[in-house]
């Protein structure tokens, strides 16, 4: 049990860390009072969103927190706790992305101060920021869960088994520590996504497209809404998103562990976690480059894999001793006996799918590479080629990565069974610091561009701000790849610990009911992705409209001698984001509660219903991630010039405007809902483990009542005389 309590000292060292760091970037210069003029701008529209956006979410919380509390009240096998673990869950999620958030408003600025020096010093600066925000994500969800674990064990539990009734009350209340992330995370993740999407259309279209001035030209009225929303999008979103991954993974490991008997089981997740962390502090040692390297890419990208490579190849070694100190020799779980040795090989599993994912998406979203370079040339001969060019690639994208996933899955399961597959996602999970570290450097660089470009700032200024963007373009895809993998193990572990609580032993298709279930399920990412695509399509609708009207009504605003209103920009993506996220969110949380509760169907068809969610949404967030992705890249790919046919073509060209198209269609797709999808899955996994209990206790009392009319039944064919007839004879 002393072992226990390292878990939440990791999550204070991560924060420790984080401290010292953001002090050290606030303490950076930030330039010119122009620079923090327009610094102050998207401060102040990205925490007019969060605050706009927690106010809604704050009711919801109270709401859902009133619901379970009654819940747990009502089911011997949880108890009215769950609220509070649910409340805490909540409040960690939004104070993680408000970290980031916080954060990424003040080392965007300063990264562009610092790349008036050199390109190592704004990748010191914009990756200072990051590591913030992955620490903080880390240690907030390594601190709240496994403290919250200690305090739950010693009020239900203290001296009980792994394998007790109480102990597995003390889970289950854990769990709405997850279902508080996870809900948080939705709608950070597609509020933030409409707000983002809908003033880059608007950006792209008018100013881009319409009046031919460049992206973040300070006479864009929708310029100062672009980067606030690479912020919440992209900032607060991932960082609440991870945030939720981080939780549920561990929490579905600590499930499947209870059912092994052995305490070690369930201590193993969180202590993979705790020293994550303190290998991703290591890991980001590594991230450096030289003055003398100049401007280049290369050097920064390579700089980024040193320091993933790094966190990866320790927490491998690390693995290794922690599985042979803590787990006994043997291990059963469901009748199926693994070694600790197997469980180190499906940690080992876990991190070659994510680093595959990865790679994987990097091949089809990088600059340069045949899909990009597909949809470059297919550009040459219109919109509508680039679009179809776009779409194939994404389709052809989740081929290699659902073969690797698969193989994950299986390769794994022979490991340590059901636990392997878990531990795996645990094990790839571990450095989720780091991998957020290197995701949030992407937006912190993209508006450091965009202050050097609204503040006329000298063209070396803007060069080095765009090799660290280009940079920050295909981190953010591959962040984004690692994110759908870890949710695809992540949601498997989730559906392998509902069916133990639920208590079915298998989910037979041929039941109609079920299969019935499981077509309802995989159409439930599609009526998802309708909802938030078209909520950006409204958005940027007004956006554009406005932007419109502005270059319209008011003098000079393109001589640069009138002021735009950028606060009206700001306004129309908050009001919009926090409105139209509602309906895509209520999908996530109230389907499972429909197919779990409605007479007929059950645990059973509500297990049909997840894996049909989870292989539509597995897939769905690939197509759109690095269809979308890919679109970007093939748009990026003008700035310097592409040869297509051998001829050179560049900005503003015609193949150039049929790229911008297809990045605008393809900004919804890869920032809005594809990374939904992997927040979707896992949420509606926990909202299930978290009334498997009651619905095995509804399907717990009907069985009995079934059993009391039968014994009435033949009681009452046993005690009828014989007629008298019979009798006689």
């Amino acid at each position: 049990m002393t072992l226990f309590y390292l878990v939440p000292a990791f999550g204070v060292l991560a924060l420790l860390y984080t401290f010292i760091k953001s002090a050290w970037v606030t303490k950076q210069d930030a330039g010119s009072d122009r620079m923090k003029e327009i610094a102050r701008y998207i401060a102040e529209g990205a925490m007019a969103f969060l605050k706009a956006e927690y106010k809604i979410l704050t009711y919801f919380v109270i709401i859902a927190g009133l619901l379970l509390a009654f819940m747990g009240y009502s089911n011997p096998k949880s108890s009215p706790m769950i609220a509070v673990a649910f409340v805490i869950g909540a409040f960690f999620s939004a104070l993680a992305g408000f970290i980031g958030m916080r954060i990424a408003t003040k080392a965007n600025v300063r990264t562009t101060e610092a790349a008036k020096t050199s390109l190592s010093k704004a990748l010191n600066v914009s990756f200072g920021g990051g590591s913030v925000m992955g620490l903080g994500v880390s240690g907030l969800a390594v601190l709240g869960l496994g403290g919250l674990f200690i305090i739950l064990k010693m009020i239900f539990a203290p001296d009980s088994l792994a394998n007790s009734e109480e102990m597995e009350r003390t889970i289950e209340v854990l769990t709405g520590f997850s279902l508080g992330a996870e809900s948080i995370a939705l709608f950070a993740r597609v509020g933030g996504g409409i707000y983002t999407k809908a003033a880059d259309v608007g950006a792209d279209l008018v100013g881009k497209v319409e009046a031919g001035i460049p992206e973040d030209d300070p006479r864009n009225p929708a310029t100062i809404a672009d980067n606030v929303g690479d912020n919440v999008g992209d900032v607060a979103g991932m960082g609440a998103d991870l945030f939720g991954s981080y939780v549920a993974t561990v929490l579905a490991t600590m499930v499947l562990g209870r059912e092994t008997g052995d305490m070690s089981a369930i201590l193993l997740p969180m202590m993979i976690a705790g020293v994550g962390i303190v290998l991703s502090i290591i890991g980001t040692l590594f991230v450096r480059i030289s003055d003398s390297v100049g401007n280049s890419t290369a050097a920064v990208q390579r700089a980024l894999n040193m320091g993933n490579w790094g966190s990866i190849v320790l927490t491998a070694v690390a693995c290794y001793f922690l599985v042979h100190n803590i787990l006994p020799e043997s291990l059963t779980l469901r009748g199926y006996v693994f070694t600790r040795d197997g469980v180190f090989y499906a940690i080992l599993v876990g991190l070659a799918v994510g680093t595959l994912m990865s790679m994987i998406t990097e091949y089809y979203t990088a600059m340069g590479k045949r899909p990009v370079m597909s949809i470059i040339r297919q550009s040459s001969t219109g919109h509508a080629t680039n679009i179809i060019g776009g779409l194939a690639v994404g389709m052809e994208s989740t081929t290699l990565p659902i073969i690797v996933l698969a193989g994950g899955i299986w390769g794994s399961y022979e490991c340590a069974g059901l636990y392997g597959v878990a531990i795996a996602a645990a094990g790839m999970m571990a450095t989720t610091a780091m991998q957020l570290a290197i995701d949030a450097f992407g937006p912190i660089a993209d508006n450091a561009g965009g202050i050097a470009e609204m503040c006329e700032l000298p063209k070396e200024v803007r060069e080095r701000t765009d090799i660290l963007d280009a940079v920050g373009n295909t981190t953010a895809a591959t962040g984004k790849g690692f994110a759908i993998a870890s949710a695809a193990l992540t949601a498997l572990a989730l559906f392998a610990a509902f069916v133990g609580v639920a208590g079915i032993t298998g989910i037979d298709i041929y039941k109609a009911n079920v299969l019935a279930c499981l077509f309802v399920g995989g159409m439930i990412p599609f009526i998802f992705s309708s909802l938030a695509i078209r909520a950006v399509g409204k958005a940027a609708m007004s956006m554009v409209e406005e932007v419109r009207r502005q270059f319209r009504t008011i003098p000079g605003i393109m001589e640069g001698t009138g002021k735009p209103e950028y606060d009206k920009c700001v306004a129309i993506s908050t009001e919009a984001s926090i409105r139209m996220m509602v309906a895509p969110g209520a999908i996530a949380i109230i389907s499972p509660l429909i197919i779990g509760f409605m007479p007929g169907l059950g645990a059973e068809a509500l297990g049909g219903f997840l894996a049909g969610a989870t292989v539509s949404g597995v897939l769905m967030g690939m197509f759109q991630n690095n269809a979308g992705g890919a679109w970007d890249n093939a748009k990026k790919s003008f700035e310097k010039g592409v040869e297509i046919n051998g001829e050179i073509y560049y900005k503003k060209s015609e193949p150039h405007k049929a790229s911008v198209t297809g990045d605008t269609v393809g900004d919804p797709f890869k920032d809005t809902s594809g990374p939904s999808m992997n927040i979707l899955i896992k949420l509606m996994s926990i909202v299930a483990l978290v009334i498997a209990p009651t619905i095995a206790n509804i399907s717990k009392n009907k069985q009995a009542t079934v059993s009391v009319k039968k014994e009435t039944t033949i009681t009452a064919v046993v005690a009828t005389p014989a007629p008298a007839a019979v009798i006689a004879q």
